[in-house]
């Protein structure tokens, strides 16, 4: 399966030339400098604040026809449509600017799908107090991202819904250009990677099985840098991978358990990403309720986002780091076969476990790839992404991903690079008050507590079992990897959470010891 790509590149001529479907100007509030080149679209600009219609406010909008206007006349320009989009203000700290020119980028999307244009064509502000390459790159992120549509099992019809932008060009407003040209590419190759992610959410189950992440990671695999690995059923019977096993034994489709390695240097750092793979979640013996189970085909949003990340990462070259991706993918079905309630499972490298709920089950696919994976690699750090806990929804809602973990500062490079992506992270406490709810009387360990009381955190304190002192975090994506806070650019259903913060993290490695080492 390929995500869907929409062309976007530089235009390298005079705007006053752009013949297409949409010129696009994105304007600052209260800035006095020129919109672009050529007198054209400034003496339309100019016209438009005249009115008081347009301030450049955030998220302003205003849409004309040039060949409708007296204005243009002198100098007509041969665009269809201009649009004027409005950034604010151009103050305050630099991620609230990087997410305004998303947002802007995801305004002239929507803008131009509702007008169907094909061909768009966006200036880039040349008086916003970002590097140019930041600024094309958060407006490439923003167009693309703004683009997306998943209409692989609809059938065309004439009364078809806003349709979707074949071809975005930027024209670089005097900004430097080899800078534009990278940040460009940057934001391509990250938007693009996290549509793919969107894509692989969308599928429904029958549409997205285990087999499915494996042949997606093989086509990965031929790319430079990467590597791919697949362990099937019998390599994980052989390695004890009771966790993966027990929690595939009501299902039909067979599990895997997928690996995907970016190597530049042995003498760099591993850091290992672990994300988790059901790609149909019933809960089991302990079913889920009826209504809404739809949505438990995105229960592989964590996986789909390392696989996604794996992919921009072997595009854009990362020199400092190797990265070891693990998806352990399986269903949870509740087949003839399958792990009741009271079960006991042994999990890679020996560990028992209880089966309390098998609801509970991306908790124990997760164990053992994190077990397997750190004893194999030996990372510097580890990080796991995984639709694990609805209790997270109730602590953090929609607008969140929660954040835990046994290293502060693993924590606080993911919660910068987060906040740069504008994919924001809170971190909730781990504890033994709270590991304690994890205590069996038969087992080693339980899966679930006797309560519901800090779910988040007890799935945490279990996974936590399996990372030893290996400095580790995990992301709980349950409330932002669908339903994630409505924007110009995120579309309702699969957010493609994760992707570029796990990106952007690993571009801005710094080294951490192991936890030992440090406390």
């Amino acid at each position: 399966m390929s995500a869907q790509t929409t062309a976007i590149e530089l235009f390298g001529q005079d705007p006053s030339l752009f013949t297409g479907d949409l010129l696009a100007c994105l304007v600052a509030e209260g800035s006095s400098r020129p919109a672009g080149p050529g007198p054209g679209i400034n003496r339309l600009l100019a016209r438009v604040r005249e009115t008081g219609d347009f301030k450049g406010e955030k998220d302003q909008v205003f849409l004309l026809y040039p060949e409708l206007t007296a204005v243009a006349a002198a100098q007509p320009l041969p665009a269809r449509r201009v649009l004027f989009v409005g950034l604010g203000k151009a103050d305050g700290p630099a991620n609230g600017l990087r997410e305004r020119l998303r947002l802007a980028g995801g305004v002239v999307a929507k803008q131009a799908g509702t007008v169907k244009a094909r061909e768009a064509l966006v200036l880039l502000p040349r008086d916003y107090p970002l590097d140019a390459g930041e600024i094309a790159e958060c407006v490439g992120e923003g167009l693309l991202l703004g683009n997306y549509r998943f209409d692989r099992y609809k059938q065309p019809k004439d009364d078809d819904p806003p349709g979707r932008v074949e071809r975005f060009f930027l024209h670089r407003s005097g900004l430097a250009a080899a800078k534009v040209r990278k940040g460009l590419e940057l934001g391509r190759i990250l938007a693009e990677a996290t549509c793919a992610a969107r894509d692989m959410a969308n599928q429904p189950g029958n549409g997205w099985t285990p087999a499915d992440f494996a042949e997606y990671a093989r086509q990965l695999g031929q790319k430079r840098f990467l590597r791919c690995t697949i362990l099937d059923k019998a390599a994980l019977r052989q390695l004890g991978m009771g966790g993966i096993l027990g929690v595939n034994q009501g299902s039909a489709q067979p599990p895997f358990l997928v690996i995907l390695e970016y190597r530049r240097n042995t003498k760099n750092p591993t850091i290992l990403l672990a994300g988790k793979g059901l790609t149909f979640d019933s809960g089991g013996i302990s079913a889920k309720a009826p209504a809404g189970m739809e949505d438990m085909k995105y229960d592989m949003c964590g996986g789909a986002a390392v696989l996604a990340a794996m992919r921009a990462i072997a595009e854009i070259g990362l020199p400092d780091v190797n990265v070891v991706a693990l998806v352990p993918a399986t269903e949870n079905l509740s087949g003839s076969a399958a792990l009741k309630p009271g079960d006991v499972i042994r999990h890679y490298g020996g560990k028992t476990s209880e089966i309390i709920n098998t609801d509970a089950e991306g908790r124990l696919i997760l164990a053992d790839a994190l077990a397997y994976g750190i004893a194999t690699y030996q990372p510097q750090a580890v990080i796991d992404v995984a639709t694990l806990t609805g209790a997270v929804i109730i602590g953090l809602g929609h607008h969140y991903t929660g954040l835990l973990g046994n290293d502060d500062r693993l924590a606080e490079q993911l919660i910068a690079a987060g906040d740069r992506a504008a994919e924001p992270l809170w971190r909730l406490p781990l504890g033994p008050e709270y590991r304690k709810q994890i205590d069996s009387r038969i087992a080693d360990i339980k899966n679930a507590g006797s309560d519901r009381s800090g779910g988040t955190i007890v799935g945490a304190c279990y996974l936590q079992e399996f990372v030893g002192q290996t400095p580790w975090a995990h992301l709980d994506i349950a409330g932002t990897a669908w339903g994630f806070t409505e924007k110009s650019y995120i579309p309702k259903g699969p957010s493609g959470i994760g992707v570029r913060t796990l990106v952007d993290c690993l571009r801005r490695w710094r080294p951490i010891q192991s936890v030992d080492e440090n406390h």
